[in-house]
């Protein structure tokens, strides 16, 4: 089974993106809790939140992986929490950026702000693009795990995408596999 996580700032199209690849590899698709979360409570998000936030994420995360499905694409993880714990509240819990490392993909798809910003309720910095972006970019880089950079138009976006996680699934295949082992 390989993990796939979509990743970025605000309004990047990472919950269409994940959808699109979902479909693409009959893949387990993890939603993203926090946009459920924010919804229900209807008001700005606290610091005590991120608890719940971060359970009830591993929990949707861990619903998903238990079907057993060779590839699992998720429309965010912990390390989003984290990265907006940080900017919202200047640090974040150290359970959630352990499990955060713990819990690192397989593969990140950081997904570029080259789309425009859409204002949707629970949005709230389509001023800051850049600044929040940046964050995204460091916290994947520094994560150890592998990232692809998503940019385009929405045809350009699925195409580079797929062209990631099929170099993954090749690369973690049986036979790629055997082929590292025959070679001298």
């Amino acid at each position: 089974m390989i993990r796939v996580v979509l990743t970025g700032s605000e309004s990047t199209g990472k919950t269409t993106l994940a959808a699109q690849l979902a479909r693409h590899y009959d893949a387990a698709l993890v939603p993203e809790f926090v946009r459920q979360f924010a919804e229900a409570k209807g008001g700005m998000i606290e610091f005590t939140d991120h608890g719940p936030i971060a359970r009830g994420q591993m929990a949707l995360e861990d619903a998903q992986i238990a079907l057993g499905r060779p590839v699992v694409v998720q429309d965010t993880d912990l390390l989003s929490t984290v990265v907006y714990c940080k900017h919202y509240f200047g640090h974040a819990p150290d359970w959630i950026v352990d499990e955060a490392a713990a819990r690192a993909p397989d593969l990140y798809l950081l997904c570029e702000i080259d789309l425009p910003w859409i204002a949707d309720g629970v949005r709230d910095r389509g001023h800051m693009r850049d600044e929040m972006q940046q964050l995204f970019r460091d916290a994947v880089m520094s994560s150890g795990a592998p990232v692809a950079i998503i940019r385009g138009d929405a045809p350009e976006r699925i195409d580079r995408a797929v062209d990631a996680v099929d170099a993954l699934l090749l690369a973690q295949s049986p036979d790629a596999a055997a082929e590292e082992d025959s070679d001298p």
